[in-house]
């Protein structure tokens, strides 16, 4: 890590760069709603550009990021839902459609799962930053899922297939979109069919 500029105080590390690349690019996205300029991010810690490129190669990578960073309240808000859901098909299911209907609420969480050129899909859903994303909501649900037989593997593809359904929702929510039981009742007759399926069968209730 190079220890030109920060406005004369220097990161530590590349962790420590990288942190406050993400709480000045916060920052900017909270007084422009929703627009980030790498010029604006650099400005703010007293750098170049080209220091801000080291870690992130594009103003969208940039952005994605950031809001992954700031998800946390919503996966919080999410695992207090959730709670008392022991069953992995039923909290997939919950999980989907709470998360669905929390992207118009949630700014941060818009930024990462709504259509556009900027967000967790947008290198698909099998991104580094996609699968990230979904192993942390799926990680705050009360599910055991060593016990249900749904670890290594299989709980990488469970993140996969929770992706995709997301993302088919969020790419088109349907005409007119679904909401409520009704959304609720879909999931439950397509996806969690599918996660039952994924389980161990003696582990299976």
């Amino acid at each position: 890590m190079r220890t030109h500029g920060w406005s004369g105080a220097t990161p530590a590390d590349d962790a420590e760069a990288i942190a406050r690349i993400l709480d000045e690019a916060r920052r900017v996205l909270d007084r422009t709603g929703g627009d980030i300029s790498i010029t604006d991010v650099a400005r703010g810690l007293g750098v170049t550009r080209q220091t801000v490129y080291r870690y992130f190669p594009t103003a969208e990578a940039l952005l994605v990021a950031t809001a992954v960073a700031q998800v946390g309240p919503f996966l919080d808000l999410l695992a207090a839902h959730l709670d008392g859901i022991s069953d992995p098909a039923d909290a997939v299911v919950e999980g989907i459609a709470y998360t669905l209907e929390q992207i118009s609420e949630e700014k941060y969480l818009g930024m990462v799962l709504a259509q556009g050129r900027a967000s967790a899909f947008s290198a698909g859903v099998t991104s580094d930053t996609a699968l990230t994303f979904g192993r942390a909501i799926l990680e705050r649900f009360g599910v055991d899922w060593d016990e249900a037989g749904l670890s290594g593997a299989a709980f990488d593809e469970l993140v996969e297939h929770m992706l995709r359904i997301v993302q088919s929702f969020v790419i088109d929510p349907g005409r007119p979109p679904r909401s409520g039981v009704e959304l609720r009742n879909y999931l439950r007759t397509w996806v969690a069919p599918a996660v039952d399926r994924m389980r161990v069968p003696d582990r299976a209730s």
